[in-house]
Parts: structure tokens; C-alpha cells; sequence
């Protein structure tokens, strides 16, 4: 059965791509992906909407790297499909000092671990170009590759 996701493509002042690996308590543990998740369903009479989906894109980008942006301030980038038939709304989000980015996952990373809980990611790698990131290992989800070398092409 294929789904709808959101991720996010959060560049760094500098033109790199943040890039998370899955914890080994996920349903997917060790792919490497962009932050975000699966939508559910929205309730009884609500629309599934952009609104709903960027929504849904913040709290995703919070919780996996405490990244805190605002849903308006995260523009619809790309749809697309993946091979088992999954559609994924791609929203990019205001570019970041490398720094911030890793301070805020650490900081997130030490909040989980101190409430015992283990974060969705385990790590975070920025990658600068495609070859970069099919050099990571590991399992990636399918739709990686392409996005990180649009990502790249629009960079110039």
C-alpha cells in the first residue's frame, strides 16, 4: 500500500544538504533520508491540503533535528514518487549555518537520551554534492539521489 510523506530539504549557508540516518529503533533503522515522516489521515472533514502538509513538515523538521521554522516559512519544492508508489511533498526550508544545525541536533540528541528515549536520528551528515551522498553506505531511500542532485543543479 503506498503512502504520502513530507520531507525536508534543509540546506546550510554554504550550499550543502542536511542528510539524517534512522535510528536503530525505527522502523527503518541505519537509511539514510531527509528529515520527515508519513501523514496520516487528516480527521473526519479536514483537508489534506499544502497548509496541512507544511504543518506537518515543521513538526517533523523539530522533532528529528530541533530545527524550530516556522510552516510559512517552508516553500513546496517538489512532489514526487517513489518507487513503491509513495508520493512525498518536498518543502525546502531557509538556509542554516552549518554550526546551528549541528548544535541544535546535538542538543535534541542529549534531550531524547536524558528522557530515555532514543531520537529518530542518530546522526546527521551535510552533503555538498550527489556523489557525496551515494558515498554515505547504507540504505537510502529512493527518492535521495535525484533530489540531492536537483538540489545540487539548482545550487549551480
Amino acid at each position: 500500500m503506498s503512502s504520502v510523506f513530507v520531507a525536508l530539504v534543509q540546506p546550510t549557508d554554504d550550499g550543502r544538504l542536511l542528510v539524517g540516518r534512522m535510528s536503530a529503533s525505527t522502523a527503518a533503522p541505519g537509511r539514510l533520508q531527509l528529515p520527515g515522516g508519513s501523514m496520516e489521515p487528516p480527521p473526519h472533514g479536514e483537508p489534506l491540503d499544502v497548509a496541512a502538509l507544511r504543518a506537518h513538515a515543521a513538526r517533523e523538521l523539530v522533532e528529528e533535528t530541533g530545527l524550530d521554522t516556522p510552516p510559512e516559512d517552508l516553500t513546496l519544492w517538489l512532489v514526487t514518487r517513489g518507487e513503491h508508489g509513495n508520493v512525498g511533498f518536498l518543502f525546502r526550508a531557509p538556509a542554516r549555518p552549518a554550526e546551528l544545525l549541528h548544535r541544535r541536533f546535538a542538543a535534541l540528541v542529549a534531550a531524547e537520551t536524558a528522557q530515555g528515549r532514543e531520537p529518530e536520528l542518530d546522526r546527521i551528515v551535510l552533503v555538498g554534492s550527489e556523489a557525496e551522498s551515494a558515498g554515505l553506505g547504507g540504505p537510502q531511500v529512493d527518492y535521495l539521489g535525484p533530489v540531492v542532485r536537483r538540489f545540487m543543479d539548482e545550487r549551480g
